[in-house]
């Protein structure tokens, strides 16, 4: 059986950067068990598949090359980056049924994709001792004032802040480690920050998930989403620039990304995350399973 697929990189800065994903339209008639095996052949991070809905315009999975995850921000924008290109759509606002829930989604003229995730939930905070020892770095690295902390938009994310850049690139995870402690809290992997940038950004970050094989990550929507309300819960943004959020991701991996993040806020709450960005390089593969 052959397959069409698209493949494209979404939240690229340049040509050269972003964050790969898989996109197969019309999967209405493929199996759960074909869809991994499509996703494990085309071996990105997530790979989505569109399907009809009765509750949202689109219903969308998507899949790691090892599982189904609820959501995933870089292959949403994917997805409707192919369907625009293809003209099977124009600008406008949609919804898309996910695991994650019913969100919405902007489709702008400048082809840049704006996706609605779920206002946020912040969890347990852990032990930075614990975090340190499966990064082969101390505590010393890590902010103080911040915490280690479980938020989500959507999919369960630690967030992990460090002191500078440099730090944030030298770092040298035991993914073994990093995969025992994600399955020990429920989450989707490590996500690591620092507050300094070198586009005068709001933060600069890498995302492990080796759980899910995804041992690093160049451009994560919902982790970044998350990362936009922590840093808003603990005063690192304000409400008057919460509404164009910017970070950065991937240039520890040669894949340059840029994550827009806009929050609307009420008071010390965050009542709605939307997460965007572009995607360039559409290529059409054809897949045998």
């Amino acid at each position: 059986m052959k397959v069409k697929a698209y493949t494209l990189n979404s939240f690229a800065k340049c040509i050269e950067g972003g964050n790969p994903s898989g996109v197969v339209l019309n999967a209405d008639d493929l199996s759960e068990d074909s869809m991994k095996k499509i996703a494990g052949i085309i071996g990105f991070s997530e790979t989505a598949f569109v399907m009809k809905s009765e509750l949202a315009d689109f219903k969308v999975r998507f899949f790691t090359p090892n599982k189904e995850v609820d959501i995933c921000g870089h292959a949403t924008i994917g997805t409707f980056s192919t369907l625009l290109i293809k003209r099977l759509i124009k600008p406008g606002k949609y919804l898309q049924e996910t695991k994650a829930g019913i969100l919405g989604i902007e489709l702008k003229e400048d082809f840049s994709i704006m996706m609605n995730q779920n206002a946020p939930s912040y969890h347990q905070t852990i032990s930075k001792k614990e975090i340190a020892d499966s990064l082969n770095i101390t505590m010393n690295e890590m902010i103080e004032e911040l915490p280690v902390q479980i938020v989500s938009t959507g999919l369960r994310d630690i967030l992990i802040p460090i002191k500078n850049i440099d730090l944030v690139n030298a770092i040298k995870p035991n993914f073994e480690k990093v995969s025992e402690i994600s399955s020990k809290y429920n989450t989707i992997g490590y996500h690591i920050f620092t507050l300094e940038s070198l586009n005068n950004s709001n933060a600069y970050c890498r995302n492990f998930a080796p759980l899910y094989g995804i041992p690093e990550e160049s451009a994560t929507g919902t982790s970044n989403g998350a990362l936009a309300c922590y840093l808003f819960k603990y005063d690192k943004i304000k409400s008057d620039n919460a509404n164009n959020i910017v970070i950065e991701q991937g240039y520890s991996m040669e894949k340059p990304s840029e994550i827009i993040v806009a929050l609307r806020t009420e008071g010390e709450e965050v009542i709605e995350v939307k997460v965007g960005g572009k995607a360039l390089n559409l290529s059409e593969i054809e897949v045998q399973i």
